[in-house]
């Protein structure tokens, strides 16, 4: 696979060292860790997968990113940080992703200079360049690589990857920031966020592998495949209950269906 050789060259050309990769258990980054794996098992070096436990992501990442980075053969290191630390991100701005990977990727450089390492790399994919990501301007600055991007991979072709790679997260779809749930502007509780990820959970347990919740005051804008539409019709009795339950008053299905980035919709870019 000429997508897979390049990947490959491309971990060739760091050299003889010790590597580490920002990693989530995604597809993104598990495509990073093998290769980056592949590449020091030939030389006899490590890889550190390192993983954020953070209040602003889904519980059952941490699992997912144990699994697979075992499967890699890297040596898996969680790093514990509270991302609300940073005032700044308190009211939920509309450069919060710059300011949650600064922080995040400055406690992964500490991390890896302590190991001797100098080589970080992270899991941006091409397409990533080509939406509202104020992350991956944070990612720069701090000399961290994006050989996804760099080599001009598109999150479709990284699927294919994993795949010929074997990897068990290659179906496996995206799994942002809780954050992302709410408007910009709105203060973010891990109590809410708590919430959402629970209800996202129970509702990918139904059978709607993909899904957001949006919170928007006392509305809740389901997002789910549109092909997913009459199984929610007809669970919409039970679907609305567990909401309920979980403490949401309005519930509604949104009629585009699920699309990434939805809450970017007022950003110039």
């Amino acid at each position: 696979m000429e997508i897979r050789t390049r990947l490959v060259n491309y971990m060739k050309e760091l050299g003889d060292k010790d590597l580490c990769v920002a990693f989530s258990g995604g597809v993104d980054s598990s495509v990073i860790l093998r290769a980056a794996c592949e590449a020091a098992a030939a030389n006899g070096k490590k890889v550190y997968a390192v993983t954020f436990e953070t209040k602003l992501h889904p519980k059952a990442d941490l699992p997912q990113a144990q699994k697979v980075a075992k499967e890699a053969g890297a040596i898996h290191h969680v790093i514990y940080v509270n991302e609300l630390d940073n005032e700044e991100m308190l009211n939920n701005p509309v450069n919060r992703c710059y300011l949650c990977k600064k922080y995040l990727f400055q406690n992964l450089l500490t991390f890896a200079a302590e190991k001797g390492i100098d080589t970080i790399m992270e899991g941006n994919n091409a397409d990533d360049l080509l939406i509202y990501r104020p992350g991956t301007q944070a990612v720069k600055e701090l000399g961290v690589l994006s050989p996804l991007a760099e080599l001009g991979i598109t999150k479709a072709q990284v699927r294919e990857i994993a795949a010929d790679m074997g990897l068990s997260c290659a179906s496996r779809p995206s799994s942002p920031c809780l954050a992302t749930r709410l408007p910009y502007g709105t203060p973010i509780s891990f109590e809410l966020l708590a919430r959402v990820d629970a209800g996202e959970q129970w509702l990918k347990e139904q059978g709607f592998p993909i899904v957001r919740l949006r919170v928007h005051g006392d509305i809740l804008r389901i997002e789910i495949e549109k092909e997913r539409f009459s199984d929610f019709i007809a669970m919409a009795d039970k679907i609305t209950a567990k909401m309920k339950e979980l403490g949401f008053v309005y519930i509604t299905l949104d009629a585009e269906g699920f699309r990434s980035g939805s809450m970017d919709v007022h950003i110039v870019k």
